[in-house]
C-alpha cells in the first residue's frame, strides 16, 4: 500500500499565506481606523449590545500576563514557528487547513506586530458582556475552530461501504 505524502505543497503554501496576508491586513486596517477616530475609551454604539470601543491590552486574553509582555512576545513567536513547522509537514492532511492554520498564523502575527510595534493590542469590538476584542482574536478563535474540525475529521477511519451480497444463479 502507498501512502501519500501529508507535507504541504506549493499550492497549501499559497493558500495559508493568502489567508494570513488577508487577515493581518483587516485587522490592521480596522485597527488603524479605530486609533484614528476614536479617542482611547472612546465607544460608538453599533447595534445591539455591539460598540466599537477602542481600548489596549497589554496582554493576551481577558488582559491575562499584561505584566509579562516580553514572554507573551516571545510565546506567540514560537507558537508561529510551530505552526508553521506542523504546516509543513502536515498542510496536505486535510483541505481546510491552509485556511485554519491561515487564520491562526494571520491573527498571531497581526497581534504581534502591535505588541512589537506598540506595546500593547488594540481591541474594539465590545459586546459589553465579553471583554472587548479585535479581529485578529476572533480569527484566531475560528481557525482552533476549524483546526480542530480538520483534525477530528482527518483521523476518522475511512468508512467501509456495504455492497449487496451477490447471488447466484
Amino acid at each position: 500500500m502507498v501512502e501519500r505524502s501529508l507535507s504541504a505543497t506549493p499550492f497549501h503554501w499559497f493558500g495559508l499565506l493568502a489567508v494570513a496576508f488577508a487577515a493581518v491586513v483587516a485587522d490592521q486596517v480596522t485597527k488603524q481606523i479605530v486609533v484614528s477616530q476614536l479617542e482611547l475609551g472612546e465607544s460608538v454604539h453599533v447595534v445591539g449590545p455591539l460598540e466599537i470601543r477602542h481600548v489596549t491590552n497589554p496582554g493576551i486574553a481577558f488582559g491575562l500576563f499584561s505584566s509579562w509582555a516580553t514572554a507573551v512576545t516571545i510565546l506567540t513567536a514560537a507558537a508561529v514557528g510551530w505552526m508553521l513547522f506542523y504546516f509543513a509537514r502536515s498542510g496536505a492532511r486535510h483541505p481546510v487547513l491552509p485556511v485554519a492554520l491561515g487564520l491562526l498564523v494571520g491573527g498571531s502575527l497581526s497581534n504581534l506586530l502591535d505588541r512589537l510595534r506598540l506595546g500593547h493590542v488594540t481591541d474594539f469590538l465590545d459586546l459589553r458582556f465579553w471583554p472587548a476584542f479585535n479581529l485578529a482574536d476572533a480569527f484566531i478563535v475560528v481557525g482552533v475552530a476549524l483546526l480542530l474540525a480538520a483534525l477530528v475529521s482527518a483521523e476518522r477511519q475511512p468508512r467501509h461501504r456495504r455492497t449487496a451480497p451477490k447471488t447466484t444463479g
